[in-house]
């Protein structure tokens, strides 16, 4: 059965016949019994004539007219995307464009399919609609009622009047204007509902086309819509099979929020009653963030709390930090903090962890730079500048910039980092260049760029960084990738190369590349290996690394296009059955006690040591949707639809697959939750991507060496 608006057209053609399915939901829905009509006798092919086609009539208007027979032939349920480039004008939107009733018939006259469709033509299909609107007027006067309940009256307002045909009524919405029945309060993408009203007991049909943006490259005269999809509360898109886990999971995340004097500052880490809280009762700064997205993203948005959780975390950034005896660096942002209450004076402090209660008593290298892309997102979001130009904001920026782009013996732009200072926070060989921690500081860096204001030092660290993200980006995209071409080129390296000339520059010797990596690697992919330093490449494959790599234009085009063949060509090993993996492959034997120090909770295939992240889900759904490839996203998310709410949302799967929950997983771990929600709505909705992801410095200098085309085998 046509699952796809395309298909359904196509099938038109070839059949000459009028009838159209009902039901263009996934494919592993088409069994079922359609919403849209109240018995089977109303399911018959002569009413799904009747009560579809025109509706079909007004969606492929938008189609393109020079749509080939592979593209026709080709079934998809996600928004297609070009590679696209993101547009970033410093924080400035493009302009809402609107589409009226009257300029979809108009269009419609030369509209390729109006023959092949064998209905009314469409002077005689316009004189029968009558023109209506939906009008804000009536959705205010209810705040409670849905866009569905409007239409029901105007339905039963026409059957009073004794129409054969229901009106045609179509309304342009702002998501300031009304969201799910709701008045929001910011304006961002604009959303044309188009609706078509059948005559039929409960017969509904609503066709929703997104506002087109621009810098997602975003197609939608091939846009698949289902039909069926209904608002809920939240604003979200929903099937009436996921609309359960969805808002589950908005309930659990709400119901992590931590209260400092009455104002919601973070999430718990997690809320497993099962297990000793440990710090698990405490709020990370990078935990938070995917929090803090899901909440931007939402419709309509809650920034409260991540405005008082950047400036609480920037509060706590001037309080004086020891590790024992030793002073840390005045930028260093905390890796937690806890709300402590004491019951005798009635007042609430803040327990703060800077590293010295971690295990390792390692600093987060990595709050710095989640805390300075998390406010670029709330600024996007919300445009905000008044907190941006305040004093201690601008300051707390410099200060962990300082830390950074500070002067010393280093001969690469890359950040000297201990293990355990970033996500995987304990003992795992990432000690030297780890690529999470250049793709984060490079993003970072850009983020800081956009908002520092240039007066007093401002412009000094501007400079500053424009030099660093120039030479980084260069370093990176040169040192760090690897594909089927480079790595062929590393086996035949010659060592002991002298001079500016070398062509192995660390040294590398081609008896220490692993074996698995020459199976691993396909002909048609590459990546950014996780390690490079005097004579050490790590080829192990880190996703967080890269999937930032992509977010912030780190790598090229053409290397974000290898990396998202890589996860197609081994999805069995990246993905598996519960994505995803935090790294690959896993550390066994003498390897794994050498490297992690007989670490019992980092055995293989668990943890950090090649387990299965759900939080991931929304990194890897922005690279998709990034590099036009959201099919990936949303099949890794429908894997993660199966089990995640039913094993109670654990913190990660073991397995060499991810079969199996975490040995040492806590249930509802927030940021599974939130990770999941943050990915649902950037596959609904791309332009959410905009508050995650940047484009291509046109100012930083092109690689002079040329690496191979991943892409082109």
């Amino acid at each position: 059965m046509p699952t796809t608006l395309r298909e359904l057209l196509v099938a038109e053609r070839e059949s000459e016949a009028c009838s159209l399915s009902g039901d263009i939901s996934d494919k592993e829905d088409s069994t079922t019994t359609s919403p849209l009509f109240s018995s089977e006798e109303e399911q018959s092919p002569e009413n799904l004539k009747k009560n579809t086609a025109p509706a079909a009539f007004l969606l492929d208007l938008k189609l393109s007219e020079n749509l080939d027979k592979e593209e026709l032939t080709k079934s998809s349920e996600f928004i297609t995307l070009d590679p696209a480039t993101i547009v970033d004008n410093s924080f400035e939107e493009s302009e809402p464009s609107y589409s009226s009733v009257k300029e979809v018939l108009k269009t419609a006259e030369e509209s390729p399919f109006s023959s092949d469709l064998k209905c009314k033509k469409l002077s005689k299909i316009s004189s029968d609609l009558k023109i209506e609107l939906v009008t804000l007027t009536d959705l205010i006067k209810e705040p409670s009622a849905t866009l569905e309940k409007v239409i029901a009256k105007s339905v039963e307002k026409c059957e009073a009047e004794g129409e054969t045909t229901v009106s045609q009524e179509s309304a342009v919405i702002t998501s300031r204007e009304v969201v799910g029945g709701r008045t929001t309060e910011k304006d961002e993408a604009t959303v044309s509902v188009q609706i078509n009203e059948c005559v039929s007991d409960n017969a509904k049909s609503t066709a929703l086309t997104l506002k087109q943006c621009p810098s997602v490259g975003v197609k939608l005269d091939v846009m698949d819509l289902n039909i069926f999809q209904r608002l809920n509360g939240g604003g979200l898109l929903l099937s009436p099979e996921s609309c359960t886990m969805v808002d589950e999971a908005w309930e659990r995340l709400s119901k992590s929020y931590v209260y400092f004097k009455g104002k919601p500052v973070g999430t718990l880490a997690a809320m497993d009653t099962s297990a000793d809280a440990l710090n698990y009762n405490q709020v990370f700064v990078r935990d938070f963030v995917p929090s803090g997205l899901a909440c931007l993203m939402k419709e309509p948005p809650e920034p409260e709390i991540v405005r008082n959780f950047l400036l609480k975390t920037l509060h706590l950034q001037g309080l004086e930090k020891r590790v024992d005896n030793f002073t840390l660096g005045e930028g260093v942002l905390p890796a937690s903090f806890k709300v402590l209450y004491d019951s005798d004076q009635e007042k609430e402090t803040l327990l703060v962890d800077f590293g010295a209660s971690a295990i390792g008593r390692v600093a987060p290298v990595d709050s710095g730079f989640w805390w300075i892309i998390l406010l670029r997102s709330y600024i996007k979001r919300t445009r905000d500048y008044a907190l941006l130009d305040r004093p201690e904001v601008q300051k707390g920026m410099k200060l962990i910039l300082k830390l950074c782009l500070s002067d010393g013996f280093d001969t690469f732009p890359t950040l000297l980092c201990a293990d355990g200072c970033s996500m995987i926070d304990r003992r795992m060989g990432i000690y030297g260049y780890p690529i999470e921690i250049q793709a984060l500081f490079y993003f970072a860096l850009r983020c800081a760029k956009q908002m520092l204001k240039p007066e007093r030092d401002g412009k000094e660290f501007i400079e500053r960084i424009e030099k660093r993200i120039a030479a980084l980006s260069y370093h990176i995209q040169t040192y760090y990738w690897l594909d089927f071409t480079q790595l062929n080129n590393i086996y035949r390296y010659k060592t002991e190369e002298y001079s500016h000339t070398a062509v192995n520059k660390f040294n590398v010797i081609p008896e220490s590349i692993p074996d698995w990596v020459f199976d691993f690697m396909p002909l048609r992919g590459g990546y950014l290996i996780g390690n490079v330093s005097p004579a050490r490449m790590d080829f192990r494959w880190f996703l967080v690394g890269n999937c930032i790599a992509i977010l912030s234009s780190l790598v090229t085009p053409a290397q974000a296009t290898a990396i998202m063949d890589l996860v197609e060509e081994r999805w069995e090993d990246l993905i598996g059955e519960m994505p995803l993996k935090i790294t690959y492959p896993a550390l066994e034997g003498h390897e794994w006690r050498a490297v992690t120090g007989f670490d019992p909770k980092n055995t293989r295939w668990s943890y950090h040591n090649g387990g299965s992240w759900p939080v991931l889900l929304w990194l890897l759904s922005a690279a998709c949707i990034k590099v036009g490839r959201p099919q990936i996203a949303k099949r890794a998310i429908e894997l993660a639809e199966q089990r995640l709410s039913k094993d109670g949302w654990p913190e990660y799967y073991d397995g060499k697959t991810g079969r199996y929950v975490g040995k040492q997983a806590r249930k509802y771990q927030t940021w599974s939750i939130a990770g999941y929600l943050v990915a649902k709505m950037m596959v609904e909705n791309p332009s959410n991507l905009l508050l995650i992801s940047l484009e291509e410095d046109k100012k930083i200098a092109k690689s002079r060496i040329v690496r191979s085309n991943s892409s082109s085998f």
